[in-house]
């Protein structure tokens, strides 16, 4: 009798990527061992996905919409400042992972035409929607101040990951960024 194709496999090598990388960093990210803690072989990954890179690209798909996810159940703008800053310091692995490749991946000339295209960025669209919700006018006119928030929020999730800001001092620096959102929410930038 022919197997049955297991539908939830991607996910499960996924998941096994994932793993990896928290543990191991992006050494420990080869096929190989991807089907080895997903529980299957090296051929079944190859025919879900081309290479490494299309793994890491689904794993940065997957982290974005996670992302957006913290933003767009925020019930305000800085709420979802907030929370985008909670899930970096959460999910630092996975953070770093999403910032070390999303540019290489996507933008980059060794990028693949295919994935070369424009990607969506679904926080972005959520922070531009509450903006819109909260400031009136339309969502276009409130890009610089998301590229803004954007910044101040990795800025900040950047430096209390890398610990530049020294744990000691991390309520400090969460009390000032949340008073710097308020500011820059309530002067539009």
């Amino acid at each position: 009798m022919p197997r049955r194709p297991d539908p939830d496999l991607e996910n499960k090598i996924l998941d096994a990527a994932q793993r990896l990388w928290k543990k191991g960093g992006e050494s420990s990210l080869t096929m190989r061992a991807v089907a080895r803690a997903a529980g299957t072989n090296t051929p079944a990954v190859y025919r879900r996905f081309r290479d490494r890179d299309d793994v890491l690209r689904a794993l940065l798909q997957r982290i974005r919409l996670e992302m957006a996810a913290a933003l767009r159940d925020a019930p305000s703008a800085e709420e979802g400042c907030a929370q985008y800053l909670d899930y970096a310091l959460t999910h630092p692995h996975e953070y770093e992972l999403f910032y070390r490749h999303n540019y290489d991946l996507f933008h980059s000339p060794r990028a693949r035409p295919a994935e070369r295209e424009p990607v969506v960025y679904p926080g972005r669209d959520a922070m531009r929607r509450k903006l819109q919700e909260e400031l009136g006018d339309s969502p276009d006119r409130h890009e610089a101040l998301v590229v803004a928030l954007w910044m101040v929020t990795h800025g900040t999730a950047t430096l209390l990951i890398s610990k530049s800001i020294l744990p000691e001092n991390a309520t400090a620096a969460r009390t000032a960024f949340r008073e710097a959102v308020r500011t820059m929410l309530r002067h539009g930038v």
